[in-house]
């Protein structure tokens, strides 16, 4: 058995589980009529001769587990990590016998976590890069404009179309679509199907005969297809100029100029990359520092972590207007499989935990109510939010003061 796991045995007997007895039949007899008695008014003998004494044991259990839980942490040194284990040892009568496993925070030793000797890259931005979100930023504010009567479909420009596939002769069931408008370019067709519209004008007809990809759909991979297509629009992107009036657009109210937008644009992009770095940076450092650390992590400890991964994803789920069940139906995924999946990242996240917990322990890091007070104003700030909405959703001020213990850790590890 580990060192952090702690087993105890509690014995409810005497008048402690007669009343725990008691208090299970008033809650069992709110719902029981018995002949010759008004709904929740039989006599307790009436009831056990009815139904049998062992129908109140479970739930006399409850109210033992709940009042025995909280005895064993107000006299007894124990901070479970997770929810501890319950086993019904024995029960009867007279007594009921519980035995509690409790799992404390696992014994960390700590390697080297100074001086890992990671180096951190320098942020450059090259040319290309540079000229790329410009054009991404042009794109992004470009107007569109219906092309003139007698204008032919480009790579660039977007085709409202009417299509209808045809395959072995019968009509293709999903491949129809009326005034679709096809960006030419964005490869959302299958190969060939793009470069088949270049050059029709609006009116136009034309067959397209091609074959679905090695990596389609079982039933289709290989096979031959014929599209029928008609264009009824054709719209073009006009790209914005590099003038002032584009800068203003862009709340670059001081930039007047191409070499100062230019300016503006880089330090953007070196800002953005400087931002992912660093959090690699931090990355490289925990990982190096875990792999040197010791640590021996329950099996209890690890599915309570996956547990709340699971919680979280089921959260993102719906704010999509999803639930767990339908994104196990359409990806064809089961909750063991989940479970599996994010059996790595838990494993990081409980060794990340435990390792910054011990070095804060070991280099004495202690946040003071005061500093924590001013985190609380200056990050309720910066949300939009009053203080106390903030402590609200974070359940208190001592979960602020754990996260800035946490970032001073990280602080010791990186070396700054």
């Amino acid at each position: 058995m580990k060192k952090n796991v702690i087993v105890k045995e509690v014995k409810v007997d005497g008048k402690d589980w007669e009343k725990y007895l008691d208090n299970a039949f008033k809650k069992k007899n709110k719902d029981v009529k018995l002949d010759g008695f008004r709904k929740g008014a039989a006599p307790k003998d009436i009831y056990i001769k009815k139904f049998g004494l062992e129908s109140l044991y479970m739930d006399a259990v409850d109210s033992a587990v709940d009042a025995t839980y909280k005895k064993i942490l107000e006299s007894e040194d124990i901070t479970p990590v997770c929810e501890p284990k319950l086993d019904v040892k024995s029960i009867n009568e007279k007594e009921c016998v519980l035995e509690y496993t409790f799992i404390t925070a696992p014994e960390v030793t700590l390697g080297e976590y100074k001086n890992l000797k990671i180096k951190k890259p320098t942020a450059k931005v090259t040319k290309e890069e540079l000229e790329a979100e410009i054009e991404s930023l042009r794109n992004k504010y470009a107007e569109i404009k219906v092309k003139k009567e007698g204008a032919k479909v480009e790579k660039g420009d977007t085709a409202v179309i009417d299509f209808k596939g045809y395959v072995d002769g019968k009509e293709l069931e999903g491949g129809t679509g009326e005034n679709y408008p096809l960006e030419i370019g964005s490869n959302t067709f299958i190969p060939g199907f793009e470069d088949g519209v270049i050059g029709l004008k609006v009116g136009e007809t034309k067959e397209l005969n091609l074959k679905f990809p090695e990596n389609y759909t079982e039933e289709l991979k290989n096979k031959d297809v014929k599209f029928e297509v008609k264009v009824n629009e054709i719209k073009e992107r006009i790209l914005p100029e590099l003038n002032e009036d584009f800068y203003l657009d862009l709340g670059y109210e001081d930039v007047k100029t191409k070499e100062d937008f230019d300016k503006k644009v880089e330090e953007g992009i070196k800002a953005r990359k400087e931002a992912e770095i660093e959090d690699q940076y931090i990355e490289d450092c925990l990982a190096k520092a875990s792999d040197n650390m010791k640590i021996d992590i329950n099996e209890e400890i690890l599915d309570d972590e996956i547990h709340r991964m699971i919680h979280q994803f089921e959260q993102q789920l719906q704010m999509q207007g999803l639930n767990i069940e339908q994104y196990y139906e359409f990806s064809g995924m089961t909750h063991e499989k989940l479970h599996e999946q994010m059996e790595p990242e838990a494993t990081k996240r409980v060794k990340y935990r435990y390792l910054l917990e011990k070095v804060a322990e070991v280099e004495n890091i202690e946040i003071s109510d005061k500093d924590a007070e001013k985190q609380a104003d200056e990050m309720a700030e910066n949300y939009g939010i009053t203080k106390e909405e903030l402590l609200k959703a974070y359940g208190s001020l001592d979960v602020v003061k754990y996260d800035m213990k946490m970032h001073k850790a990280i602080e010791i590890i990186k070396g700054e």
